[in-house]
Formats: C-alpha cells, structure tokens, sequence
C-alpha cells in the first residue's frame, strides 16, 4: 500500500514524463509533416487512419477531430484491415498508420497491401528505423524515451505524443482551409458549442411571454403585468413601441421601502430609464456576455429600436450556455 506522498510522487512523476515527451515532439515537426499537410489539404479522396491496440483508439480520436475540423477522414482498424476492410479505402485515398514499435503483425501484414494498391502511406512512428518507418512514404515521427508507468510498459507517453502530432495535423489542415467559428458551428450543430456560434436571441425570445406597460400604467396594474408574464419584469413603452425603462422586482422593493403612499405612483415614477437592450438578430451568446458584465437577469429583445421581447438568463441555462 502505498501513503500520501508516495500516490503524490508517482502523479508528479507521471506528468513529468509526459510533458517532457511533448516538449521533445515539437523538434520533429519535419519537412515530411508539412509535406504530409500539403497532401491532405490537395487531396480529393479521404484520410484513413489506422492502427491497432491503443493506437487504434488514438487513430479514431484523430478522425474525430479531423473531420469536426473539416478534413474527410475515416478510421479502420488494422485488424479488420487485413480481414476484409481494405476495401474501405478509395482510389483518391490516403492512409496514416498509427504504431508506436512499428514492428506488430497486423502492421507487417497491412502495409504491403496499402503499397499494392498505389494509396500514399503515412507513418505516425516513434522510430523511423522500424518496419512501418522504413515502408512509409512520408513519416511522422513520435519517438517517447519512456513510458509514464514506473514498468515503462503501459502505452501512456507515446500515446500522448501519437495524440498530439495528430492535433497538429488537425490544426495545421484547419488552417490552411480557413476553418472558422462559423464552419466549426455546422459541424457541431447540437452542442453547447456550436450553440454559442449560431444561436440567436431571435431563437428564444419568441417562446417568452410579452410583458409591457406604458408611462402612465398605475402600481397595481404594473404587478398583474409582471406576474400574469411570469418574468418578474415589465418594459416600459411609448405609443410607437420604442422602450423607456424597464421595471424589476427589485424597482418594485426599493420604491416600497422608501414610499409610504403608493397610490398615486405610475410606471414612470419607478422604471429604470435606458435599461440594457440588444438587437433580435445578435447571438446569445453576446447576450449573455452583456447580463454578466451589467449583473443583470434579463435583457430586453428590439428590432429598430422598437420593443420585440425578453430574454432571460434561465434561458441561456436551458440552453446549455452557461
């Protein structure tokens, strides 16, 4: 068993390795990585990325994020591969194999099929001195001194490294297209993300009650108004629509404990004149930035300056963006 600082040292440790296997990864960024880049960004097929163990998981993380980030790719595992999946891959197509000895069989017996049918083979290797090292067109070098584990056996470092030479591929490939906020937002559509890239105020405002007043609505018919709209606020209009101030729950408070007679009070003695508002068309996100830098729990929705709703901070909660 093992006491506290023990538990502490071996984390630390483990974190070490790893952070000095990144640190060495950044001097193997070749002239092969950018080639690599170059191939991809021209390519009309797909990228089939494949590998076997841990590597194999590692490969599918990368196809994750490469096609989230706009590059077509495809994940196959080189057990499979050599059982019937080969014929996933296309013409057009290139093909990453992940392996860190670069020595297993389903590697030995998966690259010469790749070469045969005339596929570019790019190899994510920590030796290029290996078997895939030595057969791989283009090499992506991911070479790890030691494994994070006290035995240097369990797939920790390296698997690290093989993850985040994949990234760079991922974000130099993201560059080179001008992959923007916009193109990230329809890949993710139903995620908070995406969410705060495309979602409107417009989207929400509608599903709200409306609740208005004029200068001259009396004490008693502003609080029906407030309640029946269940909101806790009411905005303050003219004829035309356009807003005057806005009335809260903590106007009603603070004019209570400083009034002894209510009676002859009209919304335009207790409003917040010129309250905070912002366009239909802005994204929520940008709305909820606003509430938090004023402290506030709702904003007012205008289209031309003309009132057209409310939103609330518990919308953005439901919304996934808070």
């Amino acid at each position: 068993m093992k006491n506290r600082e023990e538990i502490l040292a071996i984390a630390k440790q483990s974190i070490r390795i790893e952070a000095q296997t990144l640190a060495h990864l950044v001097d193997c960024i070749s002239d092969d990585f950018v080639r690599c880049v170059q191939l991809l960004f021209e390519a009309k097929g797909r990228l089939i990325v494949t590998g076997i163990g841990k590597s194999a998981i590692i490969a599918q993380k990368i196809v994750a994020t490469l096609v989230s980030t706009g590059t077509p790719a495809l994940f196959m595992h080189a057990a499979d591969a050599i059982h019937g999946d080969l014929g996933l891959i296309g013409t057009e197509d290139s093909v990453l194999c992940i392996s860190k000895s670069g020595e297993t069989p389903e590697i030995k017996v998966l690259v010469p099929f790749v070469k045969k049918l005339g596929n570019t083979l790019i190899g994510m290797v920590s030796r290029e001195d290996s078997f895939l090292g030595r057969q791989a067109e283009l090499v992506l070098l991911t070479p790890v001194e030691q494994e994070a584990d006290p035995n240097n056996l369990a797939p920790t470092a390296s698997t690290i490294a093989q993850m985040a030479m994949g990234d760079a591929l991922a974000v130099s490939l993201l560059a080179m297209r001008g992959f923007t906020a916009q193109d990230f937002a329809q890949y993710h559509p139903g995620g908070a993300l995406g969410k705060q890239l495309y979602l409107r105020v417009n989207d929400i405002y509608t599903q709200n009650e409306k609740p208005r007043v004029t200068l001259k609505t009396s004490l008693r018919e502003i609080i029906v108004e407030m309640t029946s709209r269940r909101l806790g606020v009411a905005v303050v209009v003219d004829e035309s629509e356009h807003v005057l101030g806005i009335i809260t729950d903590g106007d009603l408070r603070r004019m209570l404990s400083r009034e002894e007679d209510v009676s002859h009070l009209r919304a335009k003695d207790i409003m917040t004149a010129n309250p905070k508002t912002i366009e239909e068309d802005t994204l929520a996100i940008k709305a909820l930035e606003v509430m938090r830098n004023f402290n506030i729990s709702q904003i007012i929705i205008v289209k031309n300056k003309k009132y057209r709703g409310i939103v609330h901070l518990h919308d953005l909660i439901k919304e996934g963006l808070v």
